[in-house]
């Protein structure tokens, strides 16, 4: 079971620190979300905080892309150092070609549903990826309130995993804390980003042991 803490809800001005914070007291990855005001509203990050964080943390930089077209983004993304960059498949019409480009600069490749969109439109890569991430609220904001309908959709993904002997990791995002993180991995996740969770506690990492504890049940 790995812990992505979010840095969409650390303290922009002491990115380094935060994410200091998460790596001292067990974090597995570091989870960043990339908006660029189109295909979600929000402007968050770009390549240049990846480039600049990058340094400073051993951990595996986590890239979510909520963009339109991003295929156009893989290439600086991977040089500035991700680890691991994720596509929605409601963002690309080439999905496939752009998998495939992302696996050749030597990332770990994820393919991300909203919650509004079916398993079905990523059967035909699932063969290819390394990590699929579901979507638990609807994606552009933190804090969002956890959709339970998404525990089934997990579980068709999980048994379709097994079924097929797919090797790819089963990540959530939105709305995960203790409780909720529990009830993913009864469904078949094993990644589980969590933002305001974490950065919101005056103790970021006792939130983290705290889930942590969960996981290991």
């Amino acid at each position: 079971m790995k812990i992505a803490p979010s840095i969409l809800s650390a303290d922009f001005a002491n990115l380094q620190r935060d994410v200091a914070l998460v790596e001292q007291h067990g974090a597995d990855y570091i989870h960043i979300d990339v908006m660029d005001g189109q295909f979600v509203p929000n402007i968050t990050f770009g390549a240049n905080v990846v480039k600049a964080l990058r340094p400073h943390t051993k951990l595996p930089l986590d890239v979510h892309l909520m963009v339109e077209n991003p295929e156009r983004l893989i290439n600086e993304f991977a040089e500035a150092g991700a680890d691991i960059i994720g596509v929605h498949v409601e963002a690309d019409i080439h999905i496939h070609r752009t998998i495939q480009l992302i696996k050749e600069k030597n990332v770990k490749a994820e393919v991300v549903l909203n919650p509004g969109t079916p398993i079905d439109t990523i059967q035909h890569v699932l063969s290819m990826v390394d990590q699929v991430l579901v979507m638990t609220v609807n994606p552009g904001f933190g804090g969002q309130i956890f959709i339970e309908e998404m525990l089934g959709k997990i579980r068709e993904l999980s048994q379709l995993k097994a079924e097929k002997g797919y090797h790819f990791d089963i990540q959530v995002d939105g709305g995960i804390g203790p409780e909720t993180a529990k009830r993913c991995k009864e469904a078949g996740a094993n990644v589980f980003v969590a933002g305001s969770y974490i950065y919101d506690a005056e103790d970021p990492g006792q939130q983290i042991s705290r889930l942590r504890k969960v996981l290991s049940e």
